[in-house]
C-alpha cells in the first residue's frame, strides 16, 4: 500500500452546513454551562477573576472551563483540525481548517453580571470564516452562519438594517483594554457622536456584530481585536447582507473592523477617515 500524505489522512472534506451545526452545538453548550455557573453566584455578585493583557482585561474560571468543553468536543469530532482559543488553546492540526473560539466574549460583563456576553465559535479555511455561531446565553439567542448559507437567529433568517443615512444610524463600538488606546478612541468617538443617531457600547465584539446582522445596530466598528472575537461575528454579519471591512475598505480583521448596513458603510468609513486625518 503506498504511503498516504498526511493531508489526505485528515478529517473529511469540509461541509459548511455540518460545521455550522457543530459550531452551534459547541457555542450553546459552553454558553449554557457558563450561565449556570454565573447564576449560581446570585444576582449582582462579582466573579473572582485574574487579569491578562492589562489590569482591566479579566479572565475567570468559567472562561477556562467553557474553552475546555469546546476544545474537548472539537478534538473528538474533528481531531485533525487546528484550534486557536482565547484562553490558551493552541493545537496545530493537519487539515486546512482551524477553529477560533472565544468561550466568553465580554468577560467584564460576565464578571459584573451584565447580560451582554456570549460564546463565539468559528471555523476558518484559507479564504476566511467558513461557518460560525455566537450564543448569547442570557437572552437565549443563537446566531449562526455558513459561507453562502445565510445567517439566522434561533433558526430564523436575519438581515441587516436598510439604513441609508449615517445621521440616523445607531452605531456600536468598543474600546481597548489599554488606557492610552482607549483615550484616543474616546477622542474619535467625541468627534463622531454628533454625526450619528447615537452610540452603543455593549462590551462584546461578537455580540455587536450579531446586532448588526439582525438590524438592532445599523453599524459597528472597533480596533485591536483578536481572531476569536471576530471570526464568527464577521461571517454572520456578512451573511446577513452587511458590508464588512477594515477602516480603509479592505478585509475586516483584528487591526480594524467595520460591519454596516450597505447604505451607510461608505459614509462611516469616510467619517472615521476624516476624524483620524
Amino acid at each position: 500500500m503506498p504511503d498516504t500524505p498526511l493531508a489526505d489522512m485528515a478529517s473529511p472534506p469540509p461541509d459548511p452546513l455540518a460545521l455550522r451545526s457543530l459550531a452551534e452545538r459547541l457555542a450553546r453548550r459552553a454558553g449554557t454551562e457558563a450561565l449556570a455557573g454565573r447564576r449560581a453566584l446570585g444576582v449582582g455578585q462579582a466573579v473572582s477573576h485574574d487579569t491578562k493583557s492589562s489590569p482591566t482585561d479579566p479572565v475567570t474560571e468559567y472562561d477556562r472551563a467553557a474553552e475546555a468543553v469546546i476544545v474537548e468536543t472539537i478534538r473528538g469530532a474533528r481531531p485533525h483540525d487546528s484550534i486557536v482559543g482565547e484562553e490558551g488553546a493552541d493545537h496545530v492540526g493537519t487539515s486546512p481548517l482551524a477553529w477560533h473560539i472565544d468561550p466568553i466574549d465580554g468577560t467584564a460583563n460576565f464578571v459584573y453580571d451584565l447580560p451582554t456576553w456570549c460564546t463565539s465559535v468559528a471555523v476558518v479555511d484559507e479564504t476566511g470564516p467558513l461557518a460560525g455561531a455566537v450564543y448569547l446565553p442570557v437572552t437565549d439567542e443563537l446566531f449562526s452562519a455558513s459561507r453562502a448559507g445565510g445567517a439566522t437567529c434561533n433558526g430564523e433568517p436575519i438581515h441587516c438594517s436598510q439604513a441609508t443615512e449615517l445621521s440616523r444610524s445607531l452605531v456600536g463600538t468598543g474600546f481597548s483594554y489599554l488606557a492610552e488606546r482607549r483615550a484616543r478612541q474616546g477622542r474619535r468617538m467625541a468627534a463622531l457622536i454628533g454625526q450619528v443617531r447615537d452610540v452603543r457600547r455593549l462590551g462584546s465584539a461578537a455580540a455587536d456584530l450579531c446586532m448588526v446582522a439582525c438590524g438592532r445596530l445599523d453599524a459597528y466598528f472597533e480596533e485591536y481585536l483578536n481572531s476569536w472575537d471576530l471570526a464568527a461575528g464577521v461571517l454572520i454579519a456578512a451573511e446577513s447582507g452587511a458590508v464588512t471591512s477594515n477602516f480603509s475598505g479592505g478585509s475586516a480583521g483584528p487591526d480594524a473592523t467595520i460591519a454596516a448596513a450597505p447604505g451607510v458603510h461608505v459614509a462611516l468609513l469616510e467619517a472615521i477617515a476624516t476624524i483620524d486625518a
